[in-house]
């Protein structure tokens, strides 16, 4: 065994070396993975100890405008994943591009969730309204908190496009899109 073996024996990050991106960026998923996780599993919960006060919170969302902002995720997912592979192709202004593009449709998801609490709130529904109010607000706010935040991750690995960045910002990205897509049926769709 050579000395540059030993040395990435003793440095490496084990499975997470094998992944794509920065491994810092699978804890931090791995992580965020375990609170929503969590946080969902609270949701079902509560959700049979209350069925019908999730029932009547459930009616008044609206699911159509969900369903839209799951097909401006989805979407934006893909320009991540077009991102990584122009990255990976050397082709950094097109990763830009890419990157950009599901930038905008992150920032129209933020628009649409917001216009959806707008309307939620106008019906007098908030935080306190009821357990399903407060845990709707509350988990899809903290994606939200997410979606923004990985969309200054993207702005980041933009900058320089390369592989590594760009694998590593698409990673979180995609736990994002993952995300919603568990919670969209868990809120919108799923009775009792």
């Amino acid at each position: 065994m050579s000395a540059t073996d030993c040395e990435q024996g003793e440095t490496g990050w084990g499975i997470l070396e094998d992944l794509p991106g920065d491994p810092m960026i699978w804890v931090l998923i791995f992580s965020e993975l375990a609170a929503f996780g969590l946080f969902l599993g609270a949701f079902m919960v509560a959700r049979v100890i209350h069925p019908a006060v999730f029932a009547s919170g459930q009616a008044t969302l609206d699911s159509h405008l969900a369903g839209l902002n799951t097909l401006v995720l989805v979407t934006s997912g893909w320009a991540a994943a077009r991102a990584t592979a122009s990255a990976r192709a050397s082709q950094r202004q097109t990763a830009r591009r890419w990157l950009f593009g599901a930038m905008a449709l992150g920032t129209l998801f933020i628009a649409i969730k917001l216009f959806e609490y707008a309307g939620e709130i106008a019906l007098g529904n908030g935080l306190e309204t009821s357990p399903f109010f407060t845990l709707y607000f509350l988990l899809t706010g903290f994606h939200l908190l997410h979606v923004g935040l990985g969309i200054v991750i993207l702005a980041v690995v933009s900058r320089g496009a390369n592989v590594t960045g760009v694998e590593t910002g698409a990673a979180f990205w995609h736990m994002v899109d993952l995300l919603w897509i568990v919670m969209f049926p868990i809120i919108y769709l799923v009775q009792q």
